[in-house]
């Protein structure tokens, strides 16, 4: 996969399968549209090319800053997954944004790049303020001679899966329904900082993480059984997002984990945080000796969940 940031990196070449869109979260509606694209590549034998956008079109166009399923460098991590040629990442401006749809396909597309079809999501919309429906999109095949094609929607349960949905289940702390629509674990890159060692104190002692990027989205308060890629090896352990109202007068939010059959110092290093299960809600304890009595249990359950993963 050959990644684009100036169209000019890219030769024109009207054999060309092209798809648009944000791709936020790359989850399994996006998948199918994704497994379409290199199917049709290859079996014509043309060359695939997706298009995207940074930073996020509602940051510029919407009500300010967008908290992201994933970052930037996340959906490229996920999109080199794919069979893809190449993605080419429009930096998307105001004045961008103010592009006629007709301008942009001619622009963009058929003058620059060269395509033969265009495969988009059920939902598509695009141009400035998102005028253009499927309907555009077919006058505009007609008149730059490409074909298209649209995607039906995916669902879980009954429910059509959109970026925007999966918002609000994480944001809820539903991460085992969010791994259903994302088709992976929900997860978090961050960097260990360090702490006030209370952790250590109540015989847990936990890591401290900063999130890598504070666009990204981050699950609702809780305590989490999880996942933890750390210096190329993985652990499990189990997550607090919160304040910590036991001890906490600030109501400072932190996240903080505690790594399972791990020792040593690792201020600094990065981490991946796979969202596996929530326990339950942030508690408030009457005191120390309740809240050490609590944690015990939270970590009997996430021991029990590991063994379930282990016979499988």
């Amino acid at each position: 996969m050959q990644l684009i940031k100036n169209g000019s990196e890219i030769n024109f070449d009207k054999n060309t399968i092209i798809t648009i869109g944000t791709f936020d979260g790359v989850h399994i509606g996006h998948q199918k549209i994704l497994n379409q694209l290199i199917e049709d590549s290859r079996n014509k034998k043309y060359r695939s090319v997706l298009i995207t956008f940074d930073p996020h079109p509602r940051e510029i166009v919407g009500r300010g800053p967008t908290k992201l399923l994933t970052t930037l460098e996340e959906r490229i991590e996920i999109l080199s997954t794919f069979d893809l040629d190449y993605v080419y990442i429009i930096n998307f401006t105001y004045e961008f944004s103010r592009l006629h749809y007709y301008d942009f396909y001619r622009e963009y597309i058929h003058d620059k790049i060269g395509v033969k079809e265009v495969i988009v999501g059920y939902d598509h919309m695009f141009g400035r303020d998102r005028e253009a429906t499927f309907e555009q999109l077919k006058e505009l095949a007609n008149k730059f001679d490409f074909k298209v094609k649209r995607i039906k929607p995916v669902s879980v349960d009954g429910q059509i899966v959109s970026s925007s949905k999966i918002r609000e289940i994480i944001f809820r702390g539903d991460v085992c329904l969010a791994e259903k629509y994302l088709g992976r674990f929900y997860s978090v890159k961050g960097l260990v900082v360090e702490g006030d060692g209370r952790g250590k104190l109540l015989g847990f002692p936990t890591a401290n993480i900063q999130p890598l990027s504070d666009k990204k989205l981050i699950p609702a308060e809780g305590v989490y059984f999880v996942k933890i890629k750390l210096q190329n090896k993985f652990y499990y352990g189990m997550l607090n997002i919160g304040v910590r109202p036991t001890f906490e007068i600030e109501r400072k939010k932190v996240i903080e984990v505690n790594i399972f059959n791990f020792e040593g110092e690792i201020y600094s290093n990065e981490v991946d945080l796979y969202f596996l299960r929530r326990l339950r809600s942030e508690i408030k304890f009457n005191s120390k000796e309740e809240l050490i009595e609590q944690l015990k249990k939270d970590k009997l359950q996430c021991e029990k969940y590991i063994k379930e993963i282990n016979k499988n």
